[in-house]
């Protein structure tokens, strides 16, 4: 099971009964102020609202791609719909991207493009806005730590994958926070230590800085838990090589992180 579907938990089980397909059937964007996206509703015929995750792809990434990952189809089979929003470029003629706090110029406030999408996907489609999974890959997961430090009632709980912030990083967030984070020891896109890029003009910033900034935004007071069946390292046994996992407990909200390069 991936780190992502084990926050089911915190969502629990819906039932609602819709339709197969919306925009329709993930081929046809459902335009916003400011952009699109697709999204795709779950099969079987249920009662009630349906849970909602929702995904921010990666660097040069679209939102079709999305959909058609094994991850979304695993959610869609749980009974939730997925919703991929559409990074804009960052420049005539360039890469798909996110307004992440970089310190760049972004043609779109995507904190406040995310927003809207969900407000109109709970419009259209009698989603339950208040169980909301916002996720994200790489840029898309340090979009998803922005808009959870900015504005965590955004969504109930994060689960972003192999990417944090840039500098300069916040001294401070909202909170508490729902957060399960997942990386790559082995990580050369975005290190877990951070990393210098275009001679100075862009910087990763540390994971492990950031993790330690959630720690105390959520009261997770004293060294972290690791698994019984875990050596020292954190790595359990039997896991793939180089796994690991710590877990603290907090106060105000939960915030395990699994670590495990640079990819789902």
């Amino acid at each position: 099971m991936t780190g992502a579907l084990r926050l089911l938990v915190m969502l629990g089980w819906l039932a609602w009964s819709g339709t197969a397909s919306a925009c329709p059937g993930g081929a046809k964007p459902c335009e916003v102020e400011g952009g699109s996206y697709l999204m795709l509703l779950p099969l079987a015929g249920q009662d009630g609202p349906p849970p909602v995750l929702l995904h921010l792809h990666g660097w040069g990434g679209n939102a079709a791609a999305v959909l058609q990952a094994g991850f979304s189809q695993e959610f869609l089979a749980r009974g939730f719909v997925v919703i991929a929003p559409q990074g804009l470029q960052s420049r005539p003629g360039g890469r798909t991207d996110w307004s992440v706090g970089d310190g760049q110029p972004h043609p779109r406030d995507d904190r406040a493009f995310v927003g809207r999408v969900l407000d109109d996907a709970a419009r259209r489609f009698g989603l339950d806005r208040g169980r909301v999974l916002l996720s994200g890959f790489s840029r898309g997961a340090s979009m998803a730590w922005d808009i959870a430090c900015q504005e965590p009632a955004m969504a109930l709980a994060y689960a972003p994958v192999a990417g944090g912030f840039w500098q300069k990083q916040p001294t401070t967030c909202m909170g508490p926070v729902r957060l399960l984070h997942t990386h790559g020891f082995a990580d050369a896109t975005v290190p877990l230590e951070g990393r210098v890029l275009r001679g100075g003009a862009l910087a990763q910033a540390d994971i492990f800085a950031g993790l330690a900034l959630w720690r105390r935004v959520d009261g997770c007071d004293g060294p972290a838990e690791v698994p019984a069946t875990a050596d020292r390292s954190g790595a359990s046994a039997g896991s793939a090589a180089g796994r690991a996992r710590w877990n603290w407990r907090c106060t105000r909200a939960g915030t395990p992180s699994p670590m495990a390069g640079h990819s789902w």
